[in-house]
């Protein structure tokens, strides 16, 4: 049926007989991300800078939510952030500062999006209001998701406080909760107000959480960065000691490789049926699920991309012997590429983990879309996945464990 695009409404008595219109219109995003040290610090004006300046001479109101394992290693980190705003005019508490159970527990229950909805009311927070959340990845989703679909969209600053959130969902655009059984089943594509990085949650971090997030710097250099690729293996014992230096710029590198990608790629909101950031993935969702989260993301990840990487050899898009070299970083950096729930059957005999094909193309819609390797630093789309090649490639990993 042709469509008529109206720029403008012409005269009644000269309309068209047209009943299909086109309604186009875009909407533009420029979101701040700040690098920094002890945000909190009085003398530190980076988050003050990124809310601007009092419209109407009231001052911004401010929602603090803090990851409760961040808490426990900083557990002066509240007093900080109300000494900070106190000493801005420009600033206000809306309330007191919200404590939130860290780790993928936030994004297992959906009630706690309804309680943190029902705060941002309770504290009479408006579109103009900011909510700001300190924590991991999963706290900033949980957060990000309550804070988009109150008064359809509240100012959402993010403060990640890990590897894994500052270097990459934490500069993205997506926000979400578990459900049904799957990953990131609910959830929006909204941009944040502004993301700030701040080293100084690195130094407490737990080993684990370090590590965890640096799987991410290898799945992107793999797809996008050979260069990169090759500096995590010059630097990979001092990465594996969490040497500061080396590890601040492993996360600000892969940030601005994944903030290229958000800019450049032609989809940040995942209209299409393709994630091409999402190497390793499509095995990493799902064994986080069946592992019953006691896999971390970043951990799950460094077995997806060990799996996907052999898969690629086996299928002969990858030179044979850099699936050994990509392994051999992987456990350089202290990853384990093997773990039991790889192996887990259903009553048939089938491998529970193959399940994760389907429900990566469910989440997308459209036909399967999957990242490997045709050379380090190059990914290549396929659209089938050979399920005896993937069987092949996990016997391959459980002999390297």
């Amino acid at each position: 049926m042709p469509r008529e695009f109206a720029v403008a409404i012409p005269p009644l008595e000269s309309e068209s007989n047209a009943r299909l219109f086109s309604q186009r219109f875009s909407v533009s995003y420029d979101f701040a991300v700040a690098f920094t040290r002890d945000v909190f610090c009085e003398e530190n004006g980076t988050l003050a800078d990124v809310i601007g300046e009092r419209r109407s001479g009231r001052a911004h109101l401010l929602a603090f939510t803090v990851d409760e394992g961040v808490e426990r290693e900083m557990p002066d980190l509240k007093r900080r952030i109300a000494s900070y705003v106190a000493a801005r005019p420009d600033l206000a508490l809306a309330g007191p500062i919200e404590t939130i159970t860290g780790g993928e527990a936030a994004k297992n229950d959906p009630a706690h999006v309804a309680r943190l909805q029902e705060r941002f009311v309770a504290l009479g927070l408006d579109r103009h209001s900011y909510v700001i959340c300190v924590g991991g990845g999963a706290v900033l989703d949980l957060v990000g998701y309550a804070a988009a679909t109150t008064h359809r969209g509240l100012r959402h600053i993010r403060i990640p406080t890990t590897v894994l959130a500052q270097n990459d969902s934490g500069v993205g655009v997506k926000n979400g909760i578990n459900a049904f059984g799957m990953k990131n089943m609910l959830g929006t594509f909204v941009p944040p107000h502004a993301v700030i990085n701040d080293s100084a949650f690195i130094d407490v971090l737990p080993g684990r959480d370090k590590r965890a997030g640096m799987a991410e710097a290898v799945k992107v250099a793999l797809i996008r960065d050979r260069a990169f690729f090759e500096w995590l293996e010059e630097k990979a014992e001092a990465l594996a000691l969490f040497a500061s230096a080396p590890l601040e710029k492993l996360i600000r590198h892969c940030a601005l490789l994944h903030m290229r990608q958000i800019a450049h790629g032609g989809d940040p909101f995942e209209r299409g049926s393709v994630r091409p950031l999402d190497f390793g993935h499509w095995a990493a969702h799902k064994l986080e699920v069946l592992s019953g989260y006691e896999l971390r993301h970043g951990e799950a990840v460094a077995i997806g991309i060990a799996l996907d990487t052999r898969y690629s050899v086996l299928a002969g898009l990858f030179p044979a012997g850099q699936d050994v070299r990509v392994c051999r970083l992987l456990k350089r950096l202290g990853f384990a590429l093997w773990h039991p729930c790889c192996d887990r059957r259903d009553d048939s005999g089938a491998r529970v983990l193959l399940k994760g094909l389907e429900e990566f193309r469910e989440h997308l819609g459209g036909e399967l879309t999957i990242t490997l390797l045709s050379e380090l630093g190059t990914g290549v789309e396929v659209h089938t996945m050979d399920t005896g090649l993937i069987g092949e490639a996990l016997d391959w990993l459980r002999a390297e464990a």
